[in-house]
């Protein structure tokens, strides 16, 4: 049995924030961010947004791309940094509940930028029990946990969704290789303070994110590297027989020094930072949208995901379309 994605949705708010109006609140410059990034612009959730709306709009996309109805799924999973409730209820709980998929079981999965890749993983585990066809929902609202005064993260992060519908089939291709993992010793590499570690948090507001910088880089240019290499090597597969990475959007730096590191081209990255930022677990099924959206995806292509985060994890998945 092979799963496979058979439907990809996405959704971002209406509102833009250009580099040029980051100016005009810090000290920085179009220039600046462009050069030290490749961000030029990010969406940004309005007062009635937040990871649920956005989720169920590129869930409802998704469906409707693989033509399959709300009561059909058997799991919704969601994956966000940023859920409507800091604890309970779940966000798949909502947007189940706001999709009417009243047959599906629904539940988050906390693995902060590789949370899409976390979830492919699971879910194509659970379809080996139950056949039903999974929805796989990233969702995220950076901008409400950044401070929009530090010039050094306020740059960095957008607001968006993407969704993707997974089916089994007999069909070989679809869901292959997978390589997840984690460095917990860099767990402060990427923090944002609160929940009930102790006393004093659970009673305090959660903080502004934080980033060691130099840690992050340094961590996610060898997950690239060892992802991209690893699910190569398990296929046998050169440069030539890899048709896209599709990296999570970070920094086009952290891309460029993998590039560097490895025996693959830059134009097979497909890159879309400049419009989104960095919108932590939904930016590769948002780039993965826009993909099957521009024509750029063919049956039979071959595809590796790679994805780093705070914690630090780490994951990957190689896909051969068949859509």
């Amino acid at each position: 049995m092979y799963t496979h994605i058979v439907g990809t949705g996405s959704a971002v708010p209406q509102r833009v924030i250009t580099n040029d109006d980051l100016a005009k609140m810090v000290d920085t410059s179009d220039e600046w961010i462009f050069s030290h990034t490749g961000i030029r612009q990010r969406h940004v959730v309005g007062p009635e947004e937040n990871a649920s709306t956005l989720g169920c709009e590129a869930a409802r996309r998704a469906l409707e791309d693989a033509g399959i109805s709300p009561e059909e799924i058997g799991t919704i999973i969601v994956t966000s940094t940023t859920p409507d409730y800091a604890v309970y209820p779940s966000t798949a709980c909502i947007i189940q509940g706001m999709l009417g998929a009243k047959n599906a079981a629904a539940f988050d999965l906390a693995a902060a930028c590789p949370g899409f890749v976390y979830g492919l993983t699971v879910a194509k585990g659970l379809m080996q029990i139950d056949n039903r066809p999974v929805l796989v929902i990233s969702t995220e609202v950076m901008s409400r946990t950044i401070n929009w005064s530090d010039r050094n993260t306020c740059c960095l992060f957008g607001d968006g969704a993407g969704a993707v519908v997974l089916k089994n089939s007999d069909q070989p291709g679809g869901l292959g290789f997978h390589l997840v993992g984690a460095d917990g010793t860099g767990y402060l590499a990427i923090h944002r303070e609160g929940g009930v570690r102790t006393e004093e948090t659970a009673r305090e507001k959660p903080g502004d994110l934080k980033m060691d910088g130099r840690s992050v880089f340094n961590f996610a240019v060898r997950s690239f590297c060892d992802i991209i290499a690893k699910s190569m090597e398990h296929y046998g597969w050169s440069e030539k027989d890899l048709t896209w990475i599709v990296p999570h959007q970070a920094n086009v730096r952290i891309i460029d020094a993998a590039v560097k590191r490895i025996n693959v081209p830059v134009e097979k990255f497909y890159v879309n930072i400049d419009r989104f930022a960095n919108t932590s677990s939904a930016s590769i099924p948002i780039a993965l949208d826009e993909m099957a959206k521009k024509g750029l995806l063919r049956r039979g292509n071959r595809l590796i995901f790679a994805a780093f985060g705070a914690g630090l994890v780490y994951g990957g998945v190689a896909v051969e379309w068949t859509k």
